[in-house]
């Protein structure tokens, strides 16, 4: 845990007591500060004062006693409109803050020349960050990794200057993190989202900004129009900024051409890393991601053979083009987190000849966007409510048949495939929808594909069966 002393004696409203509120609580207790702790939930109140956290109604307390309001990211901050606890925050004139803030604060206060690497954009944020980390402790750093993935960023071990922090941030904890100063910031792409939350795409770019906008040195992914402009804005603005394009050869900066992972210095290219091989990086959105965690580490001072060897051992996310078993020719890959068609397509463009379990709770426009795919599509395997909706989507152009449960899609998939002659073929599950028709989440989806899989004799188990 990472003691938040940068607190000691203050008394702090924290809002929010799901998993890292908790513990965002604890970190402010173990700093001296005194906490007033509530959630809209009495269950979660109870746990936590079961836990030895002080919890009362804030709407029943005085604000004018309390410095700052700390707030769990998922508690609407400005849209659709925030949070009573907010309002009463504002117009008591008290900041409100979030874990985040809380860890660069004693970051600067305790350790300040600590490695920190923080990664946020839309796609790609999660992948990133757990490459980057995986890159680190492959080269022997003493690495944290936590934020958005994994473990709550105040749960990381205490902060010493040659420990490195690698912290993925989702738009709710930037939007929450004023004082944000990553050694290297990464934007790694902007697309809608979120704007329920946010309110205009505007908004949630100028949010995703302020990450890159407080970094030593800013690292943009250039491929969308709106970091395009950040990347220009902050060059202006005099920032040292690393531009990333995953299929554009630029004049200064980092892009990809083909598996080949490319540095341009004033127009002249030359190759510092590859992807050839690396079967948990294909595709050109990982080339993006891998590119990103180059960057990084190079700035906060690994070698290019070090970031390399990281590279090729990185196992890969489970449930994001995660290969998980191969029998003879056949490769078995487990893209359950795709659970829209936007997820889906770039396993679809990854992979030459596929066999595709797709299906399980439609989301509005099925899976008409991946139609550029379908000549990619062997065979498809509609599982779950989407099955009728999809197969007339499918019509002529992709062979299909209706497959209903998962292990009869893996089972079918699996005995045709094997009797492919062509190249390699791929057993894919990436369902480019919800699995709450027959799944409680995207992860127990994911682990029934393994499991199925497992099952299938003669399978080569990769990844030990994560």
């Amino acid at each position: 845990m990472i003691p938040a002393t940068t607190f000691g004696g203050k008394r702090v409203a924290l809002f929010g007591l799901g998993g890292s509120g908790i513990a965002t609580a604890r970190a402010l207790l173990e700093g001296g500060a005194n906490v007033v702790a509530w959630d809209d939930n009495p269950e979660s109140v109870a746990r936590a004062e079961a836990e030895g956290i002080p919890a009362a109604n804030l709407r029943q307390e005085d604000w004018s006693a309390f410095t700052s309001l700390v707030l769990s990211p998922g508690v609407p901050l400005t849209h659709p409109k925030p949070h009573w606890s907010v309002e009463l925050a504002r117009a008591a004139g008290v900041e409100v803050i979030g874990d985040v803030e809380l860890f660069v604060r004693e970051r600067n206060a305790v350790a300040p020349d600590a490695p920190f690497i923080a990664i946020t954009g839309t796609n790609g944020k999660s992948t990133t960050t757990a490459l980057t980390a995986h890159i680190l402790n492959s080269a022997g750093r003493d690495t944290q990794m936590g934020g958005n993935i994994g473990r709550a960023v105040m749960t990381l071990d205490p902060l010493r200057s040659d420990r490195f922090y690698v912290v993925e941030c989702s738009s709710y904890q930037v939007d929450l993190t004023p004082s944000i100063n990553p050694t290297a910031g990464i934007l790694l792409n902007l697309t809608p989202d979120h704007l329920d939350r946010h309110g205009t795409m505007q908004h949630y770019a100028t949010i995703k900004e302020r990450l890159v906008a407080g970094s030593e040195t800013a690292i943009v992914g250039v491929d969308d129009a709106y970091c395009a402009q950040i990347a220009d804005r902050l060059e202006r603005a005099g920032k040292t900024v690393v531009r990333l394009s995953k299929r554009l050869p630029l004049t200064d900066g980092f892009f990809a051409d083909g598996t080949n992972l490319m540095e341009a210095s004033n127009g002249r290219y030359e190759r510092i890393a590859f992807l050839e091989g690396i079967g948990s990086l294909r595709g050109q959105h990982n080339a993006q991601n891998a590119l990103a965690a180059v960057a990084a580490c190079l700035k906060v001072g690994l070698e290019l053979g070090e970031i390399q060897s990281g590279l090729e051992s990185f196992p890969g996310l489970a449930h994001r083009m995660e290969q998980v078993g191969r029998k003879d020719r056949v490769l078995f890959v487990n893209d359950s987190k795709a659970t829209n068609a936007d997820a889906s397509a770039p396993a679809l463009s990854s992979f030459p000849r596929i066999y595709w379990i797709v299906g399980g709770l439609p989301k509005e426009g099925g899976i008409e966007p991946l139609r550029g795919f379908f000549p990619r599509i062997a065979k498809a395997y509609l599982i779950g409510e989407a099955a009728p909706a999809f197969s007339a989507t499918l019509g002529e152009a992709v062979p299909y048949e209706i497959s209903g449960t998962l292990d009869a899609a893996v089972a079918n998939a699996a005995r045709d495939a094997a009797e492919d002659a062509e190249g390699e073929p791929v057993v894919l599950l990436s369902p480019a929808c919800a699995s709450f028709d027959q799944f409680k989440n995207f992860e127990v989806r994911g682990d029934a594909f393994r499991a199925a899989v497992a099952a299938i004799d003669g399978i080569q188990v990769i990844g030990g069966g994560r």
